[in-house]
């Protein structure tokens, strides 16, 4: 009966987990007001705020939700775009990051986080993460500080807010720009505060995963009204409000977001504090059950953390408490007990990826070959100066997807059921 199921026998769980993306009859109406309209593309070329909703000039789906999203955020702005990782390279254009000034990111995370500054002609420099929590270490930012560091960009890992009081006061001591990666934070709060409202601006994804959705897409938030206006013309193909159409002001591409995803995504906000709630609340007792399994610990919750969306629940695997198995065959092993969203995580630290070792950029080693600043960049130096990375890839990180944390309290009983029968069995597993 307690047979694996990599080995034959019957898995922990056969229950199917909540589908993904959710939806209803409520969505449907809305793509079906876009689709009749004959406006499928947003046509409200301003901040949505300052839009007027009426028969003349009828508002975009596109103007009101990002809108609603910036209000909802604790901002004055948002600006829509096709997805998060133009977010962040348009959000860092408009805080007036040029080429060669260096853009410290965190090496634990999505790939666009670090090659946005690239893409603007800045150097990633990658900075550490904390042990317990995945997000970037302060401390490390502190020492990855030169003369020509101009940015920050701040992960808030899985939807726990980083320490960001810390983190903007270094940033204040250095005159440096903050831009929040808050791709996996919606509706995630620090101290009360909605994430995306706790630096000079914050970008949003809205990719297939995320938790909340319509395929694609992305959002800036902010409360600067300069940078706002600089965001949306970079959106617009550097058109400026009240200008004529044909008009360009800044060199920028089309990045604009269509009506359908801002009618999906209308939706998906109505559902987010509600659904938010119910993966937190699975988050805690997935804690209390995981903390009591040798050798497996929960990613602490910081007390600033007065909302986390759990885009990722994270735990640290310990293989010496499990024989020796490595992690990818306890993922493996979860996986077959029907745990099967269960994933290892990043497979290395950014720096390690082909495109920084051998410095792929544009056709080249182009920007940072170009602006050396009197030293020779080579991205295997942050082997040394990032220990917690690359531990987090190689042995301990165990993620949990937002998707899992929908389902019932009887779901996050037999996670833990799974982690404790494999455990029984590493002996076996090792052997193999």
């Amino acid at each position: 009966m307690d047979k694996l199921a990599l080995s034959g026998g019957e898995p922990v769980r056969s229950a199917p987990w909540p589908r993904w993306p959710i939806f209803d009859d409520a969505d449907e109406k809305l793509l079906l007001e876009v689709f009749r309209s004959g406006n499928w593309w947003r046509h409200s070329h301003g901040q949505g705020v300052e839009l007027a909703e009426d028969e003349a000039n009828p508002q975009s789906m596109v103007a009101r939700f990002q809108r609603d999203f910036a209000v909802a955020h604790g901002c004055k702005y948002g600006i829509c775009a096709a997805n998060g990782t133009v977010t962040m390279e348009i959000g860092l254009r408009a805080l007036g990051i040029k080429p060669g000034d260096e853009v410290i990111v965190p090496a634990y995370t999505y790939v666009a986080t670090a090659t946005a500054p690239l893409m603007v002609g800045a150097i990633p420099i990658f900075a550490d993460i904390e042990p317990d929590t995945y997000n970037i270490d302060p401390a490390r930012i502190d020492e990855a500080i030169t003369e020509h560091t101009r940015a920050i960009i701040p992960v808030h890992f899985g939807g726990q807010p980083c320490r960001m009081d810390e983190i903007n006061a270094i940033a204040r001591k250095h005159n440096l720009k903050v831009l929040e990666d808050a791709a996996h934070a919606h509706g995630s709060s620090y101290n009360g505060h909605k994430c995306g409202s706790l630096a000079d601006m914050g970008s949003f994804s809205f990719q297939l995963s995320k938790n909340m959705t319509a395929g694609e897409g992305g959002v800036i938030t902010t409360n600067d009204m300069e940078a706002a206006e600089m965001c949306e013309s970079l959106v617009w193909a550097g058109r400026k409000r009240g200008q004529p159409w044909y008009s360009h002001f800044v060199l920028a591409s089309n990045a604009r977001m269509t009506e359908f995803q801002g009618a999906l995504l209308l939706g998906q906000l109505r559902r987010l504090d509600e659904q938010n709630a119910r993966r937190a609340a699975n988050a805690r007792v997935l804690d209390r059950l995981l903390k009591d399994i040798d050798g497996i610990e929960p990613n602490t919750t910081l007390p600033t953390t007065t909302g986390h969306s759990y885009h990722i629940y994270m735990f640290r695997y310990h293989p010496e408490a499990f024989g020796g198995m490595t992690k990818q065959t306890f993922v493996k092993a979860l996986q077959a007990e029907g745990i099967d969203g269960a994933f290892a995580g990043y497979i290395v630290p950014l720096y390690k990826n082909p495109m920084f070792a051998e410095k792929n950029f544009f056709g080249g080693a182009w920007p940072v070959d170009a602006w050396e600043h009197g030293r020779k960049l080579d991205y295997s130096w942050f082997i040394e100066r990032c220990p917690v990375s690359e531990r987090a890839c190689a042995s301990e990180a165990v993620w949990i997807p937002q998707t899992m944390l929908l389902a019932d309290e009887a779901a996050m009983h037999d996670i833990a059921q799974a982690v404790s029968k494999v455990q029984r069995h590493a002996a076996e597993l090792v052997r193999v």
